[in-house]
């Protein structure tokens, strides 16, 4: 039995509309209502129904309100996964206040910036990351309390107060009288911040929810169903297409501490999961691991996989290996809008797309002026929203930002891709990591798709480094997996019927790792800015001939 229809109605492209406007409250007050004693929340093998949980979230909402917190205000988390997790940002939520889910490997400037720039005077954080905050407690000019979870022992000496967490869950099961509106500011997710410093991007309450029905709608749930997901509750992908979506279709959700190739299946298993949502190299890893005896056991149970990007010998993998029937999302979205394409559940997909331009986003492929370009063509995406509260507000205390990225009133994502003829998008590269090379466009995503291919080959980033020819040369800087050997040189022969001549790169340097932010995505802009360092091999310096073909 479902809380509700899920299916979306049909509106007319590029028109606004208002439909479906919501609140993580107001849907779980609606499930609350009709089944307060099914089970909610399966976490660490502890399980909560709605009513249990609600309990949870309603005491610390009045023990926070307690501490000072008020509409609007913002607080910050650095929480694995676990109850508090969860009923942290419930709690938040029930107030009307702000929560800042922050990424647990942040530590040094990464952290102190986006604990400082949110302007959080409370922060609720594990044991394990109590000192990293301490000994940023000079450049914390907001923050006032730390509320620690699982601290038994005496906290370190701060200038900040230090309290256990476990004296604050609070008592008071009064429901709470505010109401947020699908406008207010639920969250502030931090991008990346490849670039420079990371930016706040400001979401209201109904972009969680609005993300989460595109999700039903590619890949419909009902109250029966179970989801599993090892992915961090600090993410959009946990908190919108995993908790909020299990939310709106009255089912439950069970949330693993951390992903685990070997335990994955025994708590598919236990858990008796049905949906589960992974990353793209998640599920690479579970198609390619050995048989075990759960899987097997399990084989038909998980109907729904979700997640990007899978190839397709991965779904294939997924639907011969373990019997699922839907694999993989096609769509294509960012923390600022999400998502932007989309298919239906079931609906045929070209290979390589990113399914079609979702209804809720009017979306357009641009050039440096932009001008849209037609079909076929590579540009800036460029979207804006169809409807209101679905996209984010703009970047967190950065009007400039908010600004330059909403240029002539269309967001620019700083990504280039394209539509073919049937309309169906292609993701080519990020803007910036584009390379052109005597007059060629080349895509670095697309090479590092094609080098990954290479069995020695662990991580790779293909960049641009100076011609002195007034473009770019290709420069691979790669690292290996453990006990491969392999030679620049062997490298770039294996490349030479891979990529196109136009693409063969200049320059390849294996390194032992490759410069990362705290998200782990590779700083490009560090390799280009070091360009060829004294371990660069250099085609030039070899006897490889490139032949146009």
């Amino acid at each position: 039995m479902g809380i509700e229809d899920n299916r979306q109605p049909v509106a007319p492209a590029n028109e606004w509309h208002w439909e479906e406007q919501d609140t993580i409250v107001a849907a779980y007050r609606r499930v609350l209502d009709v089944a307060p004693d099914r089970i909610f929340l399966d976490i660490g093998g502890a399980q909560y129904s709605y009513a249990q949980f609600d309990r949870l979230a309603t005491r610390f909402a009045h023990a926070l309100a307690a501490l000072g917190v008020t509409q609007g205000a913002t607080v910050a988390t650095i929480l694995d996964n676990n109850i508090d997790a969860m009923t942290s940002w419930f709690a938040i939520n029930k107030l009307g206040a702000i929560s800042v889910p922050l990424n647990t490997a942040l530590r040094g400037e990464f952290l102190r910036h986006q604990i400082d720039d949110a302007q959080a005077s409370i922060v609720i954080c594990e044991r394990d990351y109590l000192d990293r905050i301490v000994a940023l407690e000079d450049g914390l000019s907001t923050t006032r309390l730390v509320l620690c979870r699982d601290l038994r022992d005496a906290p370190p000496v701060s200038r900040l107060q230090i309290a256990p967490l476990d004296d604050h869950r609070g008592e008071d099961e009064t429901p709470i009288a505010f109401e947020p509106r699908p406008d207010d500011i639920a969250c502030i997710i931090y991008t990346s911040g490849t670039t420079g410093p990371s930016k706040g991007s400001i979401q209201p309450y109904n972009y969680f929810c609005n993300l989460a029905r595109a999700r039903l709608n590619a890949n419909p749930a009902t109250a029966d169903d179970i989801t599993f997901t090892p992915l961090p509750l600090f993410h959009n992908n946990a908190i919108a297409t995993g908790v909020t979506a299990t939310v709106i279709s009255g089912g439950r959700i069970v949330i693993a501490p951390r992903f685990s190739v070997s335990n994955f299946w025994p708590e598919i298993e236990r858990s008796g999961a049905t949906i589960v949502s992974l990353v793209g190299s998640m599920a690479t890893m579970l198609a390619d691991a050995a048989d075990n005896d759960a899987a097997r056991r399990c084989h038909g149970q998980v109907h729904t996989v979700r997640g990007v990007p899978f190839s397709d010998p991965v779904k294939q993998a997924w639907r011969d290996r373990f019997g699922s029937l839907h694999v993989g999302s096609n769509d294509y979205g960012m923390t600022e809008a999400a998502v932007v394409t989309s298919l239906p559940g079931g609906a045929f997909a070209a290979s390589g797309s990113s399914g079609k331009r979702y209804r809720d986003f009017d979306v357009r492929i641009v050039d440096d002026n932009d001008r849209e370009v037609p079909p076929n063509t590579p540009g800036e995406v460029v979207v804006r929203p169809n409807k209101p509260n679905i996209m984010f507000q703009g970047y967190w205390r950065r009007p400039e930002a908010t600004a330059a990225a909403m240029r002539n009133q269309w967001f620019h994502t700083g990504d280039l891709g394209k539509f073919d003829d049937d309309g169906f998008f292609y993701f080519v590269d990020r803007k910036k990591d584009y390379l052109k090379r005597r007059g060629e466009n080349i895509s670095s995503f697309e090479m590092e798709v094609a080098i990954k291919a290479h069995p020695a080959i662990q991580e790779i980033a293909v960049h641009a480094v100076p011609s002195g020819m007034g473009d770019d040369d290709v420069k691979v800087t790669a690292v290996l997996k453990p006990d491969m050997v392999l030679s620049e040189e062997q490298l770039c022969v294996w490349m030479l019927d891979r990529v196109p001549y136009y693409a063969v790169p200049r320059f390849i340097e294996f390194r032992a790792m490759l410069p990362k932010n705290p998200q782990d995505k590779v700083l490009k802009y560090v390799l280009r800015e070091e360009g060829c360092t004294p371990a660069t091999w250099d085609i030039e310096s070899s006897t490889i001939t490139v032949s146009k073909r």
